[in-house]
């Protein structure tokens, strides 16, 4: 018997294996991006809401997805383990309350996404919004981060300063007094900022293309 969660646990799966969250999928299938989300799936009664062949079918689409294919993700997982990662917009990462002073994720308000393979238990995604770094990650991107892993020169870091202020860029150099940040897109100056205005960063481990 076809039940309720197993074809939304498909559409996750499938999300995931397209590097997407569900939002994600929802707006490059040319759907609402709310159509996919977890509080989408039960109506304000409490009543299991299906997600519309038509959806499903858009999805299939956007993601060059065979039928045959969902079915197995249905029936088997149709692939290796996953586990669930807190996923948070990039507009939202700013503001209080969703890390503390290490960078590590806390709080409410936290969605979730399926990665397979992801062995620090710290990890985080953040799902890219605008066109601010492009060409490297785009709108509807998802950036796997880890406030954990060691971080050298030339990696792609998520920094955050004491001001609340949150980017993306490339390490260039870092001091004891400062630490030096080369933007990913041309029309961003590359940045400097004093150790003491340093709240955290955290390495870039994979992204979604």
């Amino acid at each position: 018997m076809l039940t309720h969660a197993q074809v939304w646990s498909a559409i996750d799966r499938l999300a995931a294996r397209a590097g997407l969250s569900a939002s994600g999928l929802a707006r490059r299938a040319g759907l609402d991006p709310t159509t996919f989300n977890k509080s989408k799936r039960i109506t304000p009664e409490g009543r299991a809401r299906w997600p519309s062949t038509e959806s499903i079918a858009k999805a299939l689409g956007a993601t060059g997805t065979p039928l045959d294919v969902f079915v197995e993700l249905i029936n088997s997982g149709g692939g290796p383990a996953t586990r669930a990662v807190p996923l948070l917009g990039f507009a939202e990462a700013g503001a209080g309350g969703y890390f503390d002073d290490g960078g590590f994720p806390v709080g409410e308000g936290w969605d979730e996404i399926a990665f397979p393979a992801v062995s620090d238990d710290h990890a985080y995604a953040l799902e890219v919004s605008g066109a601010s770094m492009e060409p490297a990650y785009r709108d509807g991107d998802v950036i796997l981060v880890s406030p954990a892993a060691p971080i050298r020169r030339g990696d792609r870091v998520v920094v955050r300063t004491t001001g609340g202020e949150v980017m993306v860029k490339e390490l260039k150099r870092r001091t004891a007094k400062s630490i030096e940040l080369r933007s990913l897109n041309a029309a961003h100056a590359d940045r400097t900022i004093a150790a003491s205005d340093l709240l955290w960063v955290a390495r870039i481990l994979w992204a979604s293309q």
